[in-house]
């Protein structure tokens, strides 16, 4: 599963998957003032249907790119989670245009669409990316996706051989939530991951409260206290699913569901990923367009190596796409 071109070793005092996964998205990362961040203008997506979606696109300035590469966030993330600006920024000093993509209701775009996100909203996500890849004007495309937008990222790879996407070389899904009922019950038993998500997912609701007012008051939906019941909530209220489980199947992708990706696509994930269980990759059918890295550490999106707090991805999805950018 993985060869020495892949090869990451996480640092000794840095291994606890914890401490990796609150680095992934730990601003300590980040600093203020790097071109991509400067060069971004803002993006407003046709996404079909009558849906806009987020964007940040960040062009090469006077220079040809190698590509457009087209990065989805996770769930409560953004265009500007920490993971999302430091791989943006590697490959942008790498010479790849980068356009950050929102999915809907996140960011700040509440505003743009009367209806909730939902993690079935394949469609208007996939259409989207499509649109963005028209920014390459021919030239070549790569996607990739972190967590929830990893899950995004390769049911796109399954689209792509019926609805394709225009330039598309190649796909990275990164710690992608597969199961997300299980991903679901195993946040809620991690404090700190649970009390996160809370705060992040009820701030946004809230946002999209003062976006419909007369359309929505989640005032029960914010009064529950974990994760599942949330979710339970919300579903009942809100949309036609008859359970959680009838929901989360929707965009679950076990056992042969990524048998048949379009386009070439890998997927790299931690053995010790405390949300993600390793076992469900190892329990699937790919095809010979697929490569699976599971890494022994890496924590959930994390993956950071040395002082510097650099995740191993950013160093290794240029070489990647740049191994793609003739095929």
């Amino acid at each position: 599963m993985n060869s020495p071109a892949h090869a990451y070793a996480a640092p000794l005092l840095l291994r606890g998957p914890m401490i990796q996964s609150i680095l992934a998205s730990s601003r300590l990362r980040v600093r203020n003032g790097h071109a991509m961040d400067r060069g971004a203008r803002e993006v407003i997506v046709d996404a079909g249907g009558g849906v806009r979606l987020l964007g940040y696109h960040s062009p090469q300035p006077g220079r040809s790119a190698k590509g457009l590469v087209i990065l989805l966030h996770g769930w409560e993330g953004c265009q500007d989670s920490v993971y999302m600006l430091r791989t943006g920024r590697a490959l942008y000093d790498q010479g790849y245009d980068v356009f950050r993509l929102n999915l809907r209701d996140h960011g700040e775009s509440h505003r743009l669409n009367q209806g909730l996100f939902l993690g079935t909203l394949i469609e208007e996500s996939h259409q989207g990316v499509r649109a963005v890849a028209g920014l390459a004007q021919g030239g070549p495309v790569f996607l990739a996706g972190f967590s929830m937008g990893g899950n995004f990222a390769l049911r796109m790879s399954l689209r792509h051989g019926r609805s394709p996407i225009p330039g598309l070389r190649g796909v990275a899904a990164i710690s992608p939530g597969v199961n997300p009922e299980v991903s679901t019950r195993l946040i809620d038993k991690i404090t700190l991951m649970r009390l996160y998500f809370l705060k992040k997912w009820k701030r946004s609701l809230r946002l999209k409260q003062e976006a419909f007012p007369q359309v929505y008051d989640f005032s029960e939906v914010l009064a529950c206290r974990t994760v599942m019941g949330m979710t339970e909530a919300m579903l009942a209220r809100y949309t036609d699913y008859p359970s959680t489980s009838a929901y989360f199947s929707g965009y679950a992708l076990m056992g042969e569901a990524l048998g048949d990706l379009a386009a070439p696509t890998v997927i790299v994930t931690a053995a010790d990923d405390p949300v993600i269980p390793a076992d469900d990759f190892r329990a699937m059918t790919f095809n010979d367009q697929t490569e699976l890295i599971i890494h022994d550490h890496g924590g959930h999106s994390g993956f950071v190596e040395g002082l510097g707090l650099a995740s191993w991805y950013e160093r290794w999805l240029p070489q990647w796409f740049a191994s793609l950018a003739g095929k």
